[in-house]
């Protein structure tokens, strides 16, 4: 577990980005881990409407833990978004990131948003770090800040202040979806001394240009679920009309069959 985890964080200070591409059940994880992706992150708005259950409500710690049961096999390194812990209790979130740990996670994503639209206040965010970092010190806790996310005022001060005060209480990445103009990433690569993490986004900045901005991980966070739906609903619309119904790269039944482990665990 140890090597396992550093093996992880090594991957963020390769020289480039790593990507980290988000899956929500178990054949796209699997799926990904054929491409050759050496770390795969999970998607809390994927896991949530694949179970029926709004996101960043605190309402799937029970299909968050069950989904890593069932991707700890998989010959990939394995991050979790566990939204903000699941508790505003340090102790509970700990217990709950330690279980995760137990079955091979080597990384999590800690949240400061809430379902309300408002931001913690940043000593609780960064007492959930703590306690986790306590009971797990090897993990990778990629503290993401939702200050661009939601909006908020003057956002660049604010997520500096957060980010100083998450790398204060042991966290090992800054992660700010919601920005991706490389001047502002450029600055917030410069001035936070911890890898730091942007959200990609359709149109935006490639791996190439947030490389050179400074960027040491790029995830797709629900890009690829939405894509999936999309796909799927196009697919059903085509059969409907009359149209096309072969999308590029479509998987075979044999392929999707020879995702699943053998002994059906």
């Amino acid at each position: 577990m140890i090597e396992r985890c550093a093996a992880f964080h090594a991957l963020h200070h390769a020289g480039h980005p790593l990507l980290l591409p988000n899956a929500w059940d178990h054949a796209s994880a699997a799926a990904l881990a054929t491409r050759g992706h050496p770390a795969i992150g999970t998607t809390s708005l994927g896991v949530a409407a694949t179970a029926g259950l709004p996101d960043g409500t605190a309402a799937t710690a029970g299909e968050t833990l069950a989904l890593a049961r069932r991707l700890a096999r998989l010959p990939v390194l394995l991050s979790v978004d566990v939204e903000a812990g699941f508790s505003d209790d340090p102790v509970e979130v700990a217990e709950y990131v330690a279980e995760l740990a137990g079955l091979g996670v080597v990384g999590i994503n800690l949240e400061d948003g809430r379902a309300d639209g408002s931001l913690a206040d940043t000593e609780v965010a960064a007492a959930k770090i703590v306690a986790v970092k306590a009971a797990v010190p090897e993990l990778f806790v990629n503290a993401r800040t939702d200050t661009w996310w939601l909006g908020v005022d003057d956002p660049l001060p604010r997520t500096l202040a957060r980010a100083r005060a998450y790398r204060m209480a042991g966290a090992d990445g800054i992660f700010v979806p919601g920005t991706v103009d490389l001047e502002t990433l450029r600055v917030l690569t410069e001035r936070i001394d911890a890898p730091v993490n942007a959200l990609y986004q359709p149109g935006g900045p490639g791996l190439a240009e947030l490389s050179g901005a400074g960027v040491a991980r790029v995830s797709t966070g629900s890009l690829l679920f939405r894509a999936a739906l999309g796909a799927a609903l196009a697919a059903a619309d085509a059969v409907r009309d009359g149209g096309p119904t072969t999308p590029v790269g479509l998987p075979s039944y044999a392929e999707v069959q020879a995702l699943v482990p053998t002994d059906g665990d």
